[in-house]
């Protein structure tokens, strides 16, 4: 588990093909490597990644063919900027929200624009993630925990401030770029709970296709108000 605030930038130092998939070491910069052992999880752009090898600047690991179906992963060149965290421990501060490092699909970004000394950036979901995204809630975007300031169909609008441009990627982005995307896991369980039916023995696994609606959130006490 992770918390979506990136404690340094890493460089992919090198990508070697491995019959089939793909192994990359990536140099960790400021990240303090010293209580990483071999199989510790670190997020590289919000994804898990096992440090299979640990030279002194950096760690390798494998890249699953499952990841590289699901992420950018494919078209990492040597000398990318990435974000990086470290796994999430007990006594650690949940200064961002709960991370899972598992990415739910890829969004585009479509607009950048400056505001005063922020920026603002239009990303497009993927339309089987947009009902996920809510306005003021928790999205991750290449491992950085934000908060989501508007929604307008598979369209959500995020205000990036000073700070997290200078300590992530994000600076990086441009308008056609492609961005990990991990959706608030609470959205996630609460659709599941709400739209699972019981029903025969045999039915007991299935899902009703209607998923969250405004009915069902008011039959479970979430909000008074009635859809129609």
């Amino acid at each position: 588990m992770f918390t979506g605030i990136v404690e340094a930038v890493g460089t992919i130092a090198a990508v070697e093909e491995q019959q089939g998939d793909l192994q990359l070491y990536i140099r960790t910069g400021d990240l303090d490597l010293a209580d990483v052992k071999l199989g510790d999880s670190i997020a590289v752009n919000g994804v898990c990644l096992t440090a299979i090898d640990l030279p002194g600047d950096g760690f390798w690991a494998d890249v699953s063919r499952e990841t590289l179906t699901h992420t950018r992963f494919p078209s990492l060149a040597v000398g990318e900027k990435v974000n990086l965290e470290k796994a999430l421990m007990p006594t650690s501060r949940l200064g961002g929200h709960i991370v899972t490092g598992h990415v739910d699909g890829l969004g585009e970004v479509v607009d950048r624009r400056d505001d005063a000394r922020s920026v603002r950036f239009t990303i497009k979901a993927p339309s089987s993630l947009g009902r996920y995204i809510a306005g003021k809630g928790s999205i991750t975007v290449d491992g950085t925990s934000l908060t989501v300031n508007a929604v307008n169909g598979d369209l959500f609008e995020l205000n990036i401030v000073p700070h997290t441009v200078q300590e992530t990627i994000i600076d990086h982005y441009v308008p056609g770029r492609q961005v990990h995307l991990e959706v608030d896991i609470i959205a996630r369980y609460l659709e599941r709970m709400l739209g699972y039916r019981s029903a025969e023995p045999e039915e007991e696994s299935q899902e009703s296709s209607g998923g969250l609606t405004l009915d069902k959130l008011a039959e479970f006490g979430f909000t008074n108000r009635r859809s129609g």
